[in-house]
């Protein structure tokens, strides 16, 4: 009994890992992204936040994608 409740807990803290993994990711991205186009727009105030939410995004996106593919096997 123990053991299947220490196996939960470690699969559940596994999952929690490879959300902030990806979320850590698409906002990497983001930012990256953002501060390109706010370079040659000339406009870094606006597109560097506007980067930063869609990478955000992103990351949420493929964190749920990822975790649903796990559900299915």
């Amino acid at each position: 009994m123990k053991k299947e409740k220490k196996l939960k807990e470690e699969e559940n803290n596994n999952k929690d890992d490879n959300n902030s993994y990806w979320i850590a990711i698409g906002m990497c991205i983001g930012v990256s992204v953002g501060t390109s186009i706010g370079v040659s727009t000339n406009n870094i105030g606006l597109c560097v936040p506007i980067g930063l939410v869609i990478g955000l995004c992103i990351g949420v996106l493929l964190s749920n994608n990822n975790g649903n593919e796990k559900n299915r096997n």
